[in-house]
């Protein structure tokens, strides 16, 4: 196979990491069965039609740009950083708002709960320190249990 040697030294570096984790590979190899080695070849032979071209990054460097009497910095591409800083803060500022909603909704049905409660001890014919005496709690399940 040809490689094509890349100016940049990280790219050398995994070019030959590759190249011995594939040369380890082959060694292993020639001790399988026939029937694995050639579901093996078949698998890379698939693998190797499906891989994909990756296209080299293309980073812009910032650049100072003349706007009337001021310069500007600004960065290459499409649209401006501050667009792209707002288009990113949507999500999140829905986030935080379906947060703050979950929150006093949550609050206001603790609130509720609580105010029934209240309602239904003041409206009772018993006195609120009946609840409290210890003996009531007997009360209730010797009255809930029929055989007694």
């Amino acid at each position: 196979m040809n490689y094509q040697s890349s100016t940049h030294p990280a790219e050398i570096a995994a070019e030959r990491f590759a190249r011995r984790v594939t040369a380890r590979l082959s060694d292993g190899a020639a001790e399988l069965p026939y029937d694995i080695s050639e579901r093996l070849r078949a698998a890379r032979v698939q693998a190797l039609a499906k891989r994909k071209v990756v296209a080299p990054a293309r980073q812009t460097a910032p650049a100072v740009l003349a706007s009337g009497n001021s310069a500007v910095l600004g960065w290459g591409g499409e649209g401006g950083s501050w667009w792209r800083a707002l288009v990113s803060a949507v999500p999140i500022t829905a986030l935080l708002v379906g947060l703050v909603v979950i929150n006093v909704s949550q609050d206001e049905k603790g609130v509720n709960e609580v105010a029934e409660v209240d309602a239904a001890l003041l409206t009772d014919d018993l006195p609120p320190s009946a609840y409290a005496d210890p003996g009531f709690l007997q009360f209730l399940k010797t009255s809930a249990n029929p055989t007694h």
